[in-house]
């Protein structure tokens, strides 16, 4: 069954349970906004339904409440940023803001980031170049859940990209995904409602299609973008690749099959030949290339010739990547963010735990 919470009270909430977990009151707000953007523009994988999973890597100490997160290296365009093991959802936003400010003083900003955790959903960082009429550009690579194209061991994980880009009168074009067929959260939200898989999305542990939304605790493994070889999957590969590499070992980060899983309860992977996991950002200043109002002008007319692309069915016009999620958050900011049963069974425990009402 689910319930509907709004967003103040859920807001409420979260920010209580990572103060409670010692995270500094600027920490706490931006972890809790961050995480509460996944839920409003509708990808609940990656809310509050995450938030028992942060709770559990504070609690083995893979998660430092209070990280002096801090540049390691940097040049006028470029830098590499150490998380110190903090939240990623506090870590990303400080590395976003550290590209921001070297664009707009050379046109460009790169920065890659090692010692962190998972950051949430990509779209909340790279949207932070919006604000300063700046292209953002986010990846970050994730535990060991994708096998490559012709392989039955998992050494990529769901590794997103996403790219937000200012409009005119338009809203931002925001393109945000995983580059495998499916994000892993998607695949919890099937667990969670006892439903399989598309065939396409996995492989058992001997590489064979299947359909078992738990197949993961099998040996099985996800696919990259494309499904299999006929699909294109070697070009899904390539891409999550490319994510590892920029995130991973361009950092000094863990990557490929070493980068540390999210579940407390799996052991880390031995080995290790970095520190923690990687992300990867840009933020690119428009006048650095062209007149802003230019480019606005031409992003208007790219994002109306588009919608106005000829439909296959009259009933469904085509999209702009950023549409559907800005519906959603319209939607939930004014009738409130529906929690799925067993979302609110983990969230009453939170609560239980550290003495919070919910």
């Amino acid at each position: 069954m689910e319930k509907l919470i709004q967003q103040r009270d859920l807001n409420q909430f979260v920010y209580s349970v990572f103060i409670a977990m010692g995270c500094s009151d600027v920490h706490a707000r931006q972890a809790t906004k961050t995480l509460l953007d996944a839920d409003l523009r509708g990808i609940d994988s990656h809310g509050v339904a995450r938030l028992s999973g942060y709770v559990r890597l504070w609690e083995v100490n893979r998660i430092n409440a209070k990280p002096t997160i801090h540049i390691v290296h940097q040049t006028p365009s470029t830098a590499v940023v150490d998380g110190d093991s903090g939240l990623g959802l506090v870590v990303a936003p400080y590395a976003m803001s550290v590209a921001v400010e070297k664009a707009k003083h050379v046109g460009t900003g790169w920065v890659s980031v090692c010692n962190s955790n998972h950051f949430g959903i990509a779209a909340s960082h790279a949207m932070i170049a919006l604000q300063e009429d700046m292209i953002g550009i986010v990846m970050t690579n994730a535990s060991a859940l994708v096998a490559p194209t012709f392989s039955k061991e998992r050494m990529l994980g769901t590794n997103p990209i996403c790219v937000a880009v200012p409009a005119g009168e338009e809203p931002p074009f925001i393109a945000d995904l995983a580059t495998t067929t499916a994000a892993n959260g998607k695949l919890e939200i099937l667990q969670r409602k006892g439903a399989d898989a598309p065939l396409g999305w996995m492989q058992d542990q001997e590489g064979l299609p299947i359909q078992n939304a738990h197949a993961l605790k099998t040996g099985g493994a996800l696919l990259p973008l494309g499904g299999d070889r006929e699909h294109g999957s070697h070009k899904g590969y390539a891409l999550g690749a490319i994510v590892d590499i920029f995130s991973g070992v361009l950092s000094g980060a863990n990557f490929g099959p070493w980068v540390p899983p999210f579940p407390a309860y799996v052991p880390m992977p031995e080995d290790q030949p970095g520190k923690g996991i990687g992300h990867f950002f840009g933020a690119m200043r428009i006048d650095a290339f062209r007149t802003s109002d230019a480019f606005k002008k031409d992003m208007d007319l790219w994002i109306r010739r588009f919608r106005a692309a000829a439909p296959i069915d009259p009933i469904q016009q085509v999209l702009i990547p950023g549409d559907p999620e800005r519906d959603c958050q319209a939607d939930r900011e004014k009738n409130g963010i529906p929690i799925v049963g067993a979302v609110w069974t983990d969230l009453l425990s939170i609560a239980q735990k550290f003495n919070i009402k919910l």
